[in-house]
C-alpha cells in the first residue's frame, strides 16, 4: 500500500494554532483564562499530534515527500507567488520539534503566568508564533519563507516587550526588531538575486537549475566581478545571522531575556533562533556552489561559538547565562553548515531544542521559587527545596556539555569531528573553527556547572535578604555586599524579601520531566538513522535520513566521512567519545568549576581581581553594545540631527523662506517708488534720460 500525505492534514497542522491564537486574542475577554489556555493548548496539541503522524508516514511508512501549491497569491508576468507546502524528512523533523516544544511551553505558561494580567494575550502570542514558525518551515517558496520569517520576528517583538511598562523590556524589543531588520535587508536582497537569476520563487525550480549559477558573475562595483552564487549565498546568510544571532548581529538575543521565561524557551532557544540554521540547510544546493560563502559561514560560526560563550562565564543573571549558551550552540550549528555537515547542524538543532528549552524552563522554575529573583549570587542551596527542578536541570546540563550517551553528545561531537575532517588539509579558517569548537567545549562545561553550583549548591544566600532599603547578600566571591532593592517586577513582587523557596507546581515541573527524557535518550536512539544512514544500532545500512532535502557532493560530505571512520553504533561512538580531546576539555571545565565554586568559593573573587582586564572586556561584551547603540544608532541619530539642521536652516531658512524674504524686500523697496505724484515720475524720467545720455556719450567716445 502506498502512503501519501494529505493536503488537509497539512493545512490542519498550520491552521490549528492560528485558530487558537485568534480565539485567545479576540475572544479572550469572554472565554476567560481557562478558555484561552484550553483553546491554544488544544490547537497546538492537534498540530503536534498530526506532525508526529506526518513524520511517521514519511519515515515509517515510506510516504513520498509532499510538494504542492495550495493557493496562488499573485501572478505578475511570468513570476508567481503561492502558498504551498514542501514536507520532507527535514521539514517533518522541524514540525515535530516546533510543535512539541511549543505544546510543553503552553502547559508551562499556565503556572508561570497565572498571576499576570496579560494571561490571554500571552497565550494568543505564543500560539501565533507557532503558526508563524510552521509557515516558515513548511514553505515551498521564497515568498512564504519570507512571510514566516517576518511573522516570527513580529511576534518575537511583541513577546520580548510583553511587559511593556518596563523600560528595559521596551528597549530590548526595539533592539531586537532593529537588529533583525539589518539581517532581513540582506535576506531580501538575496531573494531578489534569486528572482533575477532564476526568474522563479519556487524552491524546486531554483534547486533544479542551481548548477547554472555556478559560472555566473556580476559586477556589483564597476571593475570588480563577483560570483553570483557567492553574492546570493552571503546575502541569504546575512538574514540567518540576524535571526540566528551570529556575530555581530547577536546583540539582541541576551537582552531578549527581558521577556517572560516561557518565550525564552520557545523563541530564543528552541525554534525562532534556529530558523536561520534551517534556512541554510534547506538552501544547501545553493551554498554548495560557493566555497567562499561556506568559508564566510564557517568563520562567523566559529567566532560566535567561542567568544560569546566566554561572556557567559561572567554573567550573574541565570537567564542570561543560558542565553549566552544559546549563542554559543548556535555558533556550533553554523560551524557545521560551514563544513558542509548540514545533517549534523539540523540534528544538533533538534537535540539542542530539547535540552535548552529544559534549561530555560528550569531557570524559570527557579525564578518562580525565588519570587522572580534572577541573580544567582542571591540563590544557593536550592537543590533540597526543588529536587525535580534540580535533577532535570542537571540532566539538561549534562546534555549541553556533550556528556557521552546524552543527546547533546551525539550531535555536538559529530560537529567537532566534522570540523576535524575539514581542518585536515584545509585552510586557516577550518583550522580556526576546529580550535574554536574544541575550546568552546571547555568554556561550555565551566559556565554550565558554575550555574548549577551557584544556584543549587553552597550556602543559602537568599536568607540574607533584608526588607530594608538595602539588601545584604554574599556574592559568588564570598564578599558581603549591599544592593539597592529593585522596583517591583512585572508581577508586582518584591524580589528581595525573605522567603522559603519550594518546588514549582506540576504544570511547571511536568514539562521539565517531558523535556528531560529526550534530552537524555533521543541522541542514543536516532543518531544512527539521522546522521549516518544506519539503523539505531549501526548494524544495517539505510538510505540517508535527509536524502533529497540536503544536497551535497560525496567528496564534501564530512558527516559521511566521520561515520565511516568512527561510527559503529551509539555505544561504540560514546566509548570513542570518552577518548576524544573534547571530552577531556569538557571534564577540565567541569573540574575547574567544581573546584572554584564548591571547594574554594574564595577563588572566583581572587581570579576576578587578578584578571580584571579580561573580565572587564567580557562584562562589556567586547564593546558590541556600545558599537551598535553609541556607534551605529548614535551615529545615525547625530547624522539625522545634521540633516535636520541643514533642512531647517539651509533648505527652509535660506532657499524657501529666504527667497520669499528677498522678494518681499524687493517689493517693499519698489513700493516706495510708487508715490502717486506726477512730478516724482517726471523727475525719475529726467534722471533716467540723463543717465542714458551719459552712457551713450561714453560709448561713442
Amino acid at each position: 500500500m502506498e502512503f501519501t500525505l494529505s493536503k488537509s492534514v497539512l493545512l490542519a497542522i498550520v491552521l490549528a494554532p492560528l485558530a487558537g491564537a485568534m480565539l485567545a486574542g479576540f475572544a479572550g475577554r469572554w472565554i476567560g483564562r481557562a478558555g484561552a489556555h484550553t483553546a491554544t493548548i488544544l490547537g497546538v496539541g492537534i498540530s503536534c499530534a498530526l506532525s508526529c503522524w506526518v513524520l511517521w508516514q514519511l519515515v515509517g511508512q515510506g510516504a513520498a515527500p509532499f510538494n504542492e501549491n495550495i493557493y496562488t497569491w499573485f501572478q505578475v508576468g511570468g513570476l508567481e507567488a503561492h502558498v504551498g507546502f514542501m514536507v520532507d524528512n527535514l521539514t517533518a523533523m522541524m514540525m515535530v520539534v516546533v510543535t512539541f516544544v511549543a505544546l510543553l511551553v503552553h502547559v508551562y505558561t499556565i503556572g508561570y503566568m497565572h498571576e499576570d494580567d496579560g494571561y490571554q494575550r500571552f497565550f494568543s502570542y505564543i500560539s501565533l508564533f507557532t503558526f508563524s514558525m510552521l509557515m516558515l518551515v513548511m514553505s515551498n517558496n521564497f515568498v512564504q519563507l519570507f512571510f514566516g520569517w517576518e511573522a516570527v520576528g513580529l511576534v518575537s517583538y511583541l513577546l520580548i516587550g510583553f511587559w511593556f511598562k518596563k523600560p528595559s523590556a521596551v528597549f530590548a524589543n526595539l533592539k531586537a526588531f532593529l537588529v533583525n531588520r539589518v539581517g532581513d535587508f540582506g535576506f531580501l536582497l538575496g531573494i531578489a538575486g534569486i528572482v533575477l537569476v532564476f526568474g522563479s520563487l519556487d524552491y524546486a525550480t531554483v534547486f533544479a537549475n542551481a548548477p547554472m549559477m555556478a559560472d555566473l558573475s556580476i559586477a556589483v562595483i564597476p571593475g570588480y566581478e563577483w560570483s553570483v552564487a557567492t553574492l546570493i549565498c552571503i546575502l541569504l546568510f546575512i538574514g540567518a545571522m540576524g535571526k540566528s544571532a551570529q556575530v555581530p548581529l547577536h546583540v539582541w538575543l541576551p537582552d531578549s531575556m527581558e521577556g517572560p521565561t516561557p518565550i525564552s524557551a520557545l523563541i530564543h532557544a528552541a525554534t525562532m533562533v534556529t530558523a536561520g540554521i534551517f534556512m541554510v540547510a534547506r538552501m544547501s544546493p545553493l551554498f554548495e556552489l560557493s566555497e567562499t560563502a561556506l568559508a564566510f559561514v564557517l568563520f562567523i560560526g566559529a567566532t560566535t561559538a567561542f567568544f560569546t560563550g566566554l561572556i557567559g562565564i561572567v554573567q550573574n543573571d541565570i537567564k542570561r547565562v543560558v542565553a549566552y549558551s544559546t549563542l554559543s550552540q548556535l555558533g556550533y550549528m553554523t560551524v557545521a553548515l560551514g563544513v558542509s555537515a548540514y545533517s549534523a547542524a539540523v540534528y544538533h538543532l533538534m537535540t539542542h531544542a530539547f535540552f535548552k528549552a529544559l534549561l530555560f524552563l528550569g531557570a524559570g522554575s527557579v525564578i518562580i521559587a525565588m519570587h522572580h529573583e534572577q541573580d544567582m549570587r542571591k540563590m544557593g542551596g536550592l537543590r533540597r527545596y526543588m529536587p525535580v527542578t534540580y535533577v532535570t536541570m542537571l540532566l539538561g546540563t549534562l546534555a549541553l556539555v556533550g556528556t557521552p550517551f546524552f543527546s547533546g553528545f551525539y550531535s555536538k561531537d559529530t560537529i567537532i569531528e566534522a570540523t576535524a575532517v575539514a581542518a585536515d588539509g584545509g585552510g586557516w579558517v577550518a583550522q580556526y573553527a576546529h580550535w574554536a569548537v574544541l575550546l568552546g567545549a571547555f568554556v561550555t562545561a565551566f559556565y554550565s556547572f558554575r550555574l548549577l553550583y551557584l544556584t543549587f549548591h553552597g550556602a543559602e544566600r537568599f536568607r540574607n535578604a533584608a526588607p530594608s532599603h538595602a539588601v545584604a547578600t554574599v556574592d559568588e566571591h564570598g564578599q558581603h555586599t549591599k544592593h539597592e532593592p529593585a522596583h517591583e517586577d512585572a508581577h508586582g513582587h518584591d524580589p528581595h524579601h525573605d522567603h522559603e523557596p519550594k518546588e514549582s507546581p506540576w504544570v511547571v515541573t511536568l514539562p521539565l520531566v517531558l523535556l528531560a527524557i529526550p534530552s537524555v535518550v533521543i541522541g542514543f536512539l536516532t543518531a544512527g538513522p539521522m546522521l549516518f544512514g544506519t539503523n539505531w544500532s549501526g548494524s544495517e545500512e539505510q538510505l540517508p535520513f535527509f536524502l533529497g532535502a540536503i544536497d551535497l557532493a560525496a567528496a564534501r560530505d564530512t558527516v559521511a566521512q566521520v561515520g565511516a571512520a568512527v561510527w559503529h553504533g551509539p555505544v561504540a561512538y560514546a566509548i570513542h567519545g570518552f577518548q576524544a580531546p573534547v571530552f577531556w576539555l569538557s571534564l577540565a571545565g567541569f573540574a575547574l568549576a567544581t573546584f572554584m565554586y564548591l571547594f574554594r568559593p574564595d577563588l572566583p573573587g581572587k581570579a576576578r581581581r587578578a584578571m580584571a582586564m579580561p573580565v572587564r572586556i567580557l562584562e562589556d561584551k567586547y564593546g558590541f553594545d556600545r558599537l551598535w547603540i553609541d556607534g551605529l544608532a548614535g551615529g545615525s541619530y547625530a547624522l539625522g540631527r545634521v540633516f535636520r539642521w541643514f533642512d531647517t536652516w539651509i533648505i527652509d531658512g535660506l532657499f524657501v523662506n529666504g527667497s520669499a524674504r528677498v522678494v518681499d524686500l524687493a517689493a517693499s523697496v519698489s513700493r516706495r517708488a510708487q508715490s502717486g505724484y506726477l512730478y516724482h515720475y517726471a523727475f525719475a524720467m529726467i534722471l533716467g534720460l540723463i543717465l542714458m545720455l551719459a552712457v551713450l556719450i561714453r560709448t561713442l567716445n
